[in-house]
């Protein structure tokens, strides 16, 4: 038996990784070789947010203490854990798909150098546009922050996925948006 894949998926808030992995989540039900990892994220569950674990900062940091993430990031004042059975998965031939950070690609990377990654992206104005129905916060669109993040890590990027342009964001009555 070969070692699985472990798919990274990344990309700014708002280009549609969770409805994405929503979609393929629903299509691929079933189907034992593809195992989506939950997060450990020290958030409380939102009713429509992404199906994760939630952890207390103690939760959190005896899990980490004990060696129990195979990756682990910060990002907007949270923290976020991929839980070891992953290894698990992966060993026994499983396709692992973990809604990962931009920010800790290049880490993941170095950890799994077979790491397929997949890049979501939509245009800028659709961004801005998902983030401002959703309250967000909004980067300057001049600064570097804004254009410089959208491409930074891409060009070690596997698989480029376009929200914009997918199939099935057509198809599936426009899931994405």
């Amino acid at each position: 038996m070969t070692d699985g894949t472990l798919f990274y998926v990344v990309g700014p808030s708002g280009s549609g990784k969770d409805s994405l992995l929503r979609y393929a989540r629903a299509h691929l039900a079933g189907d034992p070789e593809v195992v989506f990892a939950h997060r450990y994220i020290t958030r409380p569950v939102e009713l429509h947010g992404e199906n994760h674990v939630t952890l207390t900062e103690a939760e959190f940091d005896a899990r980490l203490g004990a060696g129990l993430f195979a990756m682990h990031w910060e990002s907007h004042g949270l923290r976020y854990g991929i839980g070891l059975e992953i290894h698990l998965w992966l060993a026994r031939g499983c396709h692992v798909v973990v809604n990962g950070s931009r920010a800790y690609l290049q880490q993941a990377r170095n950890r799994y150098p077979e790491l397929a990654a997949v890049w979501v992206e939509v245009s800028a104005d659709v961004l801005e546009a998902r983030l401002r129905a959703r309250g967000g916060r909004m980067p300057r669109r001049s600064s570097r922050g804004w254009r410089g993040r959208r491409n930074s890590g891409r060009m070690a990027t596997t698989h480029m996925w376009s929200a914009t342009t997918a199939p099935w964001n057509r198809a599936e009555n426009n899931c994405l948006t």
